[in-house]
């Protein structure tokens, strides 16, 4: 998958519940993830009943990968349906936010793509729509959810094999492939900002890996280096912070892969331990293996390499559907979900901003 844009990860998967006893519908399909959320819940026993996006075509395209979604009237009428329990959403970013109030106000579960805010404000109001009906807002942090290198290093730290967390650094380099993106992509208002958005993936892992509740973020830049033509898109970014226990993180985001390179990124995470580390190549092993999921641990017992594609799956998404069902919190505390948020809300806003002249170069 060249484009991270319809990355839409599959692994294996065991279903939680029987058809029909877990229904979903989709509203807002401007984002390819849509897919992979919708994947990774039927993958895990839920049933993708029904659709909806004002865009005919994004609809038809849907239906046909979801056979057993129904086409709904408008939005209205798939809220309105009593049947659906959950309502999975990639819009716009910026609209996210919004249409999950809509979707709680209705009684139903919420699931929506990272960044789930573009503003505090959005925010503030989902968590007091939470507090008052007492769903779900769940959101995809795919980049640690959705990739088996990323779960199994959360295994390996529950079992202690790297000792206690002290930081984690991550990248998370993606394809710009401008030509195909939607004109919101470049404008500030509509996506939030390079670290409100794929900083969002990094600041959520940091904190799950840290096993943190809470973190500060000590400081964080943006810039647009490369790409003058658009004015409103910041290709670069980065953030350093530190948790509530001490942990310390520190994470670069950027549009900056290269043509060659075999996937749409290299993101990469590094957790340093008390007794080990830990290296993740998420996509690939470059210049080595195309196949990602790569673990790299190195602690008191010695040096080991392990591929894990196909190995662990992705058990965050019957967790979630249990956690609907049952009332739990197993997949994501409420708290960790929205946390994750507010920081990239606050590393977007407190960035300083680089101030990039046009230099001709060689």
């Amino acid at each position: 998958m060249s484009d991270g844009m319809n990355y839409a990860p599959r692994a294996k998967a065991e279903a939680v519940v029987s058809k029909g006893e877990f229904r979903v519908g989709a509203i807002g399909l401007d984002h390819g993830h849509i897919y992979g959320m919708c994947h990774g819940l039927q993958d895990a026993g839920a049933q993708i009943a029904m659709v909806w996006d004002p865009d005919p075509d994004k609809r038809a395209a849907f239906a046909s990968a979801f056979p057993d979604a129904t086409v709904a009237t408008s939005e209205q009428a798939l809220l309105d349906d009593p049947t659906i329990q959950m309502v999975a959403s990639a819009a716009v970013t910026a609209d996210r936010g919004p249409i999950g109030v809509r979707v709680l106000s209705h009684g139903k579960h919420y699931f929506s793509d990272k960044a789930p805010f573009t503003t505090f404000e959005q925010l503030a109001a989902a968590r007091a729509k939470v507090d008052e009906t007492g769903l779900i807002w769940a959101v995809c942090y795919s980049e640690r959810v959705q990739n088996e290198s990323a779960v199994f290093a959360g295994h390996l730290i529950e079992d202690g094999a790297i000792g206690t967390v002290l930081q984690v650094l991550g990248t998370g380099p993606h394809r710009l492939g401008a030509s195909n993106r939607p004109a919101w992509f470049f404008e500030r208002e509509r996506y939030g900002g390079i670290l409100t958005d794929i900083g969002s993936h990094q600041i959520e892992q940091f904190l799950y890996f840290a096993g943190a509740t809470d973190a500060r973020v000590l400081h964080s830049k943006v810039a647009n280096f490369n790409n003058p033509e658009y004015p409103e898109l910041e290709d670069f970014g980065d953030a350093t912070l530190v948790a509530d226990n001490g942990a310390t993180g520190y994470f670069r985001v950027d549009w900056f892969t290269p043509s060659g390179l075999s996937t749409w990124g290299d993101g990469r995470t590094f957790i340093l331990g008390t007794d080990g580390y830990i290296e993740l190549r998420k996509y690939v092993d470059l210049a080595r293996d195309r196949q990602g999921d790569q673990v790299y641990l190195a602690n008191k017992d010695g040096e080991r390499h392990m591929s894990v594609s196909g190995t662990v799956g992705f058990p965050y998404f019957g967790a979630l559907i249990l956690d609907c069902l049952n009332g739990t919190e197993t997949a994501m505390p409420q708290a960790h979900t929205f946390k994750a948020a507010e920081l990239s809300l606050a590393a977007q806003r407190d960035a300083i901003r680089i101030d990039v002249s046009p230099v001709k170069r060689g």
